[in-house]
């Protein structure tokens, strides 16, 4: 993600010309969640760049969750809003970012969220618009709508065909 995060955001131009690759599913409950997140970690790859998005209480967390599990991850996952970044061994090291607390990318990068070692493993992202300009246009968007009790609506989108297993994996 390092590498990525030097100037690697797409241009207008560039993101208006690739191709959109979603798929839409529903989860009544936090197990559904996990259990769509496990599906995304089954096919994560090194390097990969998951970013979840949501308002508080989507279930972010809970999809990351799944993604571990998807890893092998034995830890509990728990959100690292106070940490900024955990880091989980499993078939690929698991490194999990939590913006919330932070204004912009400038913060971001000061805060130690980026590191060489990423490449080398999956990076999961809450909280991505802090990044703005410098999010990487090669990620998976995970898109959570809902909160609270009521059933949530997520959303697999990529614009990069190396993401496509992603949104295969859902389907």
């Amino acid at each position: 993600m390092a590498g990525r995060l030097a100037g690697a955001a797409a241009t207008g131009s560039d993101a208006a010309a690739a191709t959109v690759d979603r798929a839409r599913v529903g989860s009544t409950s936090a197990a559904d969640t996990v259990e769509w997140g496990e599906r995304l970690g089954r096919v994560a790859r090194a390097g990969d760049l998951i970013c979840l998005w949501g308002e508080l209480g989507a279930g972010k967390t809970q999809l990351a969750k799944g993604i571990a599990r998807g890893l092998g991850v034995a830890d509990i996952v728990n959100s690292p809003t106070f940490v900024l970044m955990a880091e989980y061994a499993g078939r690929l090291p698991l490194f999990h970012v939590d913006l919330y607390r932070l204004a912009n990318a400038s913060d971001a990068l000061a805060g130690g969220v980026v590191d060489d070692r990423q490449e080398d493993g999956l990076t999961i992202v809450e909280w991505p618009d802090r990044l703005g300009p410098v999010l990487p246009a090669a990620r998976l968007d995970v898109e959570i709508d809902g909160t609270g009790d009521e059933p949530r609506t997520i959303d697999v989108v990529t614009r990069d065909p190396r993401y496509r297993r992603y949104v295969e994996a859902v389907r």
